[in-house]
This record gives C-alpha cells, sequence and structure tokens, in this order.
C-alpha cells in the first residue's frame, strides 16, 4: 500500500506554521486542507488533549463567525498525533492568504475570558477535558514564537 502524501511530509525538519496540506477537487471546486503546525514534531511535547480540545472549540466557534472566511470554513480540528490542527477551507488558497486570519483566531483564544462555546454534557461528548489556561498558554506561544514573525520556512513544507 502506498503512503498517503501527509506520511511523506519530514517531520524531522517541520516547523511551527502554516501549510497546505492538500488541494481536492469536490463537487467542481476546490478544498484547501492546511495544516497548523503549532509544534516541533518529535523534538518537543505534545498538546495535551484538554489545551487541544478548548482550541477546537474556541477556533471552530471563531473561524465560523468570522465576517470574511466564515462562509468558507468546512472543518477545524485536532491532529492526531496533537502537534497542531487542520482546517479545510472552500476555494483554492495560499498559505500567506490565511494569515491575518490564523493570527485573528489565536489572538482570539489567548485574549478569550468566560466560558467555552460547547462546553457542557449537552453540547459536546467530553467537555470535561479541556483546558483554558493552557489552551490559552499554547496560542500565546504560537504567535509569538511563529504566526507573528512568520518567515516562507514556516509556510512551505521542508524538502
Amino acid at each position: 500500500m502506498e503512503k498517503i502524501a501527509s506520511f511523506t511530509i519530514n517531520h524531522l525538519d517541520l516547523l511551527p506554521g502554516i501549510y497546505v496540506s492538500r488541494k481536492d477537487n469536490v463537487g467542481g471546486g476546490v478544498i484547501t486542507t492546511f495544516d497548523l503546525r503549532m509544534t516541533m514534531p518529535n523534538r518537543e511535547p505534545v498538546m495535551n488533549t484538554a489545551e487541544l480540545h478548548a482550541i477546537e472549540h474556541l477556533a471552530a466557534t471563531y473561524l465560523r463567525s468570522d465576517a470574511e472566511w466564515g462562509g468558507k470554513i468546512v472543518y477545524f480540528g485536532p491532529m492526531g498525533c496533537r502537534t497542531g490542527n487542520y482546517l479545510l477551507l472552500n476555494g483554492d488558497h495560499t498559505s500567506k492568504d490565511i494569515i491575518p486570519l490564523i493570527i485573528r483566531t489565536f489572538e482570539f483564544i489567548r485574549d478569550f475570558e468566560g466560558d467555552i462555546p460547547g462546553a457542557s454534557a449537552r453540547d459536546c461528548g467530553n467537555y470535561l477535558d479541556m483546558n483554558l489556561g493552557m489552551a490559552k498558554w499554547e496560542a500565546d506561544r504560537y504567535l509569538n514564537r511563529c504566526l507573528y514573525c512568520i518567515e516562507e520556512k514556516n509556510l512551505v513544507y521542508p524538502e
């Protein structure tokens, strides 16, 4: 069986960033999948599920409410390896196109106060597994070490 494309990326050299993971033709249009990599795979600890779950709820809520991009959001959710998240957008987009959106999203998470949207037994299948404090910490870390100073090496997968 052939490896899928995402397993051919050199994770030993992968940096935090915003990467186009794939583009799929669906129903006459394009769906762009972004790899929002928040940690350096295999070189630093992965995120715990509690903060990743909180990031998912906050980012999905924020993104779907964004005035410019909300109608293009297909999906936002965590990677199984817990080193980042996937964002699927309707349309043919580049990593550079969404830098301002991702900065706004993670600033929203960093600055969020109050109850996490959907964090109740009625609304979520595992609502107790959320950590807002650590989600805010991870968002701040992603902003300061990557998003605010993003370079080409954080936008294009390593060879």
